[in-house]
């Protein structure tokens, strides 16, 4: 079966999508990065192999804050944006989809599309607050399992206010709450009102936020947040069955886009879950710009340079 890859690497997760020829989606995977986007990439693609050993790859995409790092360790077609690729999956999803909500483990982005084009996007790569990494947090710090997270909100009665601008302060917020007897659901669901309040009133400022309206990222499991943004937008909010994996699904379409008969793919092939790679940085010290050149090697050649202005280093790579 020929299919196409694509892999999201973010700070909290790993994710990749299997798509067929079709756009369907045949397969996809959700891990932790925990830190090691090489290992999580090599990881993900031998359990991809193990489930589906019959695939044959006929292009990869790469997106999110590791993609470019993974476009090399894997040899991708399509190095893309988290928008462009979110944007790119929320419409094969929903064509008529009008708003794209999406909270991930370190940032959160809202996209605007209006007729099929994206005409306005923002993303908060600022604070923490409301990102998935900070209700980790605070789920292990009340001792309750993200994964009910969500229902425990739903439980509540009386939600209590919490301040949701700062990450710091919710949670000096939430203690506070707590010391002063409050139920543990109120308390959650509360969170969730004011992480949504600051994502609308951040994020969301001067958008036109119109029906349809797709909840995506890691995030929108959380059955708490999915209620409180229906509560504030009076709409209904439409999770996407694939919410943790939309990134992927978007760069597995744009490689779909990128590979043709004449330009046939550059994947690398699963031979690299066994290859050892090596990176490393170093200051660039030519000139006053003093770049940070980032240097990947491949089973001890040097596979690929990047972050200097001038082009001195990553032109200078001959091994692909």
């Amino acid at each position: 079966m020929h299919v196409y890859l694509g892999i999201d690497v973010g700070s909290v997760s790993t994710n990749i999508a299997v798509l067929d020829e079709f756009g369907k989606v045949i397969d996809s995977l959700y891990i932790r990065t925990q830190g090691r986007p090489i290992e999580a990439v090599q990881n993900g693609l031998r359990q991809i192999k193990e489930r589906n050993p019959e695939i044959k790859v006929k292009g990869v995409g790469t997106t999110g804050s590791g993609r470019h790092l993974t476009g090399v360790i894997v040899g991708a077609d399509s190095i893309k944006n988290e928008i462009t690729a979110h944007a790119v999956a929320a419409m094969h999803i929903m064509p008529d989809v009008k708003t794209v909500l999406e909270i991930g483990g370190q940032d959160s982005k809202m996209i605007i599309i209006r007729n099929g084009v994206v005409t306005d996007f923002a993303m908060n790569t600022v604070c923490a607050a409301g990102t998935g990494s900070f209700l980790d947090q605070q789920a292990a710090r009340l001792n309750i399992g993200i994964e009910d997270f969500g229902d425990k909100a739903l439980e509540s009665t009386t939600p209590v206010r919490i301040a949701g601008r700062c990450a710091v302060f919710a949670e000096s917020d939430m203690i506070h709450k707590q010391q002063t007897g409050h139920v543990t659901s109120d308390i959650i669901n509360g969170l969730c009102q004011a992480l949504v309040r600051n994502y609308l009133n951040n994020i969301g400022k001067g958008k036109q936020i119109q029906s349809p309206i797709l909840f995506q990222g890691g995030v929108a499991a959380n059955k708490g947040i999915k209620r409180a943004f229906e509560e504030a937008l009076g709409c209904p909010v439409v999770v996407s069955p694939y919410h943790n994996v939309m990134g992927a699904i978007g760069s597995a379409l744009l490689a779909k886009e990128e590979v043709t008969q004449t330009k046939p793919t550059v994947f690398r092939g699963f031979d690299v879950i066994d290859f050892v790679y090596t990176p490393r940085s170093f200051e660039c010290s030519g000139c006053a710009n003093m770049c940070e050149v980032v240097e990947i090697k491949m089973n001890g050649n040097v596979a690929a340079r990047w972050g200097d202005q001038c082009g001195k280093w990553s032109n200078s790579v001959t091994v692909a």
